[in-house]
């Protein structure tokens, strides 16, 4: 059985911070564990492994955005005809009910 290798790690990336985050970071990884590159490195891989871009993400989020105004919308042209369906039901439910118990049985729902 052989064991495939990770592949070759010779590329650098340089990349300019204040001392005092340079210092901060590498302490935290120090703590987690792990090194500054192996930070790194996962945070790359992490940002490439997402599944859409920047410029779809952006789309996504207007779309959702769009979704939601056009469902506003709707729901406010709903509200004024499902507010007067209430006491139409409660009216028909009042003239089912000729026991006036609050319970509508099969035989009163039955005879109307």
């Amino acid at each position: 059985m052989t064991r495939q290798r990770s592949p070759k790690k010779g590329e650098t990336i340089e990349i300019r911070l204040p001392f005092a985050t340079k210092t901060a970071f590498m302490a935290r990884c120090r703590d987690d564990g792990r090194t500054v590159s192996e930070a790194v490195r996962g945070f790359i891989d992490s940002d490439l492994s997402q599944s859409l871009p920047a410029k779809a993400r952006r789309l996504r989020g207007w779309s959702i955005l769009a979704a939601a105004t056009a469902g506003l919308a709707l729901g406010a042209a709903a509200a004024p005809s499902l507010a007067e369906t209430k006491p139409r039901s409660q009216a028909a439910f009042i003239q089912l009910d000729s026991n006036n118990d609050g319970v509508l049985s099969f035989d009163e729902f039955r005879r109307n």
